[in-house]
């Protein structure tokens, strides 16, 4: 297990261009090896909080920490290296449908090779190897050679997971990742991320919409509503019936 992966959120807000609030004034303490899931309707900043941690959003306010550092401040090398440590997958997969699995999977490596190797897809024999394990942590290396695009839905997000973890991270973001999947698909993507959790001692923050899977995975819920953090409590401190304050529409609309 790790002691890496610990996530500090000090006064975040998220303003858009538009006006719309994003993110009001959150605060937010992870530790290493949680597995935190983040509930509320549509558009309560769920995405953007996410989002915001690995800097594909810039706050207008407040600090990112991951493992003391902030990313909000990091630019060139030094955010590329922080990058590398904090890993996510997509709701629609962001795989390259023309490419095989194996060259979607060493994409996740591209973070420790300059442009022109990665632009031509020279990776190490270890890196290769990478790959291979990492397909195999996820049952699908019998798919190696298949074409992203020639694989279900769920499938799809598996390499996606294989792919996060060839960047050898210590948090894992996943946004709704098992939005528009079936069930028996919902619990194997589910049961890969709590694996990796569990086994490796990962750092895991997941968008979900689903109570029963938050009640089910989570080690820590948080809730937002609105841009704001209106609910944070340990898996064994949650009841059902809190969910309804959650999920309430926020008083002003944003």
């Amino acid at each position: 297990m790790s002691n890496k992966g610990t996530i500090k959120v000090t006064g975040v807000s998220k303003v858009y261009d538009n006006g719309v609030v994003g993110l009001d004034n959150i605060n937010l303490d992870i530790a290493a090896g949680e597995f935190v899931v983040i509930v509320g309707l549509s558009g309560a900043g769920k995405s953007t909080l996410l989002r915001s941690l690995n800097r594909l959003h810039d706050v207008t306010e407040g600090s990112i920490e991951i493992d003391g550092q902030d990313i909000t401040k990091a630019s060139g090398k030094e955010l590329r290296n922080m990058r590398r440590n904090v890993a996510m997958i997509f709701q629609n997969y962001n795989l390259v449908k023309r490419a095989t699995v194996s060259r979607n999977v060493l994409s996740g490596r591209v973070g420790y090779y300059g442009t022109w190797q990665s632009a031509f897809g020279l990776f190490t024999k270890e890196d290769q190897e990478r790959a291979v394990q990492s397909l195999t942590r996820v049952n699908l290396l019998d798919k190696y050679y298949t074409k992203a695009r020639d694989l279900s839905g769920g499938q799809q997000q598996r390499v996606g997971i294989a792919r996060a973890l060839m960047q050898e991270p210590a948090v894992f973001l996943a946004d709704e990742p098992v939005s528009g999947l079936d069930p028996k698909t919902t619990k194997v993507v589910m049961g890969d991320l709590k694996r990796l959790n569990e086994e490796d001692g990962l750092t895991v923050i997941a968008n979900l919409h689903s109570i029963d899977l938050a009640l089910a995975y989570a080690t820590r819920i948080v809730g937002l509503r609105g841009g704001k953090l209106v609910y944070d409590q340990p898996i064994e401190n949650v009841k059902e019936t809190d969910f309804a304050d959650i999920y309430r529409e926020a008083e002003v609309s944003r």
